[in-house]
């Protein structure tokens, strides 16, 4: 009788979420998360996506997206696989009405799919927030000014007091994608301020993690990200170190063991 263990040969990464799975609730035109939060992962770290329509972004479009029964199906198909954790993936759509809208989504969420740990892009930033120590922030976005004010309000309510920011005036999700990582540079750069004690930039179809630790080693503060800190909340509520090294000082302690 043979005992020897048979053996394989090395098989390439696939993206196996053995680690840990995350759903993630996103907008059907966008496609900027998607691409930061696989760049970001670490082995046995997967994403799985269901989608939902923005009409525009705006506060009525976002409004709009927010009321349609789709959004119900969107959770219930984004948790259909095993998952651990399920994000809503949209900051001022759970921001838009303030702190107790966003509280109140994660629990109509959990009410839909029960199992899987429920955040969203909102309550991942403030948790990513308290993670490195803000106090008072900067704040860049590419929003119209009506949506750049209730992140400021946002953030305020939540004892973020916003001491500079600047806003890009863009409405078009295609148009989010599109704007280079260099002007995103500029513009992080562009609200920061001595009062400051870190920089968000908000928006999931905006693009971040690239730039964000150039950003901290010229500015000497953390600049958190809105898909940034989904992910790490993800990984946080999961439980797991499954980032990639190099995307910013909050995900110290979360880094793979290489």
């Amino acid at each position: 009788m043979n005992h020897m263990q048979k053996t394989y040969p090395q098989f390439m990464p696939d993206g196996s979420g053995d680690l840990a799975r995350i759903g993630l609730i996103y907008i059907a035109s966008s496609v900027v998360m998607e691409e930061e939060m696989w760049a970001m992962s670490a082995r046995g770290v997967s994403t799985h996506t269901a989608r939902i329509r923005l009409p525009k972004v705006t506060v009525e479009g976002i409004e709009e997206m927010m009321n349609a029964p789709e959004l119900e199906t969107a959770a219930r198909h984004a948790a259909a696989p095993p998952i651990d954790v399920l994000c809503f993936g949209g900051t001022s759509a759970s921001f838009l009405h303030g702190t107790a809208y966003d509280k109140a989504l994660i629990q109509k969420i959990e009410g839909w799919v029960p199992g899987p740990k429920v955040t969203t892009a909102s309550t991942a930033t403030l948790a990513a927030l308290r993670q490195v120590g803000a106090g008072k922030v900067a704040l860049a976005t590419p929003y119209v000014s009506t949506i750049h004010e209730r992140a400021i309000r946002f953030l305020s309510e939540n004892g973020h007091e916003v001491v500079k920011s600047a806003h890009l005036d863009i409405t078009d999700d295609h148009a989010l994608a599109e704007v280079p990582l260099e002007k995103v540079y500029d513009h992080v750069l562009s609200v920061d301020h001595p009062d400051a004690t870190a920089i968000f930039v908000s928006c999931t179809n905006f693009r971040t993690v690239g730039a964000i630790a150039a950003l901290e080693e010229r500015l000497g503060k953390p600049v958190v990200s809105a898909i940034q800190a989904s992910f790490w909340h993800c990984l946080d509520l999961a439980g797991v170190k499954g980032a990639k090294p190099g995307y910013g000082s909050l995900f110290k302690g979360y880094e793979e063991d290489v």
